[in-house]
């Protein structure tokens, strides 16, 4: 009896352990550049970021994982501030599409862009 409950126990904590740390979402830099953004702003231009989330993206693609969320939006306000709306507006409808819970913040940041820039 003690030895079929070691052995219970024992195939029981090797099917667990194969199931740790499986993440929903891909960050890849993601959190980093959100965070560096904050602390020092200045040290983390639009370029960069921009070309660190693209990189992101494809490897979120290769590994068949979603992106967290924020990653379009962030990624599409980069593209706003380098005045490229056709990509800026086109992250953040994905934002939207992949979380619609982001829809008011989403739908509110494309309506100022549009007011800004004069955009019908």
């Amino acid at each position: 009896m003690v030895k079929v409950s070691l052995l219970v126990s024992l195939v029981s904590v090797l099917l667990l352990s194969g199931c740790g740390n499986n993440h929903l979402y891909y960050w890849g830099q993601y959190e980093n550049i959100v965070r560096q953004s904050y602390v020092a702003p200045d040290e983390v231009d639009t370029a960069t970021q921009i070309s660190e989330l693209e990189i992101d993206l494809r490897k979120a693609k290769d590994s068949g994982k979603k992106v967290a969320p924020g990653f379009y939006a962030h990624l599409g306000m980069m593209y706003a501030k380098q005045g490229n709306t056709v990509k800026s507006e086109a992250m953040l409808l994905q934002e939207k599409a992949l979380f619609p819970e982001s829809s008011v913040l989403i739908d509110g940041m494309l309506e100022r862009a549009k007011k800004n820039q004069g955009i019908q």
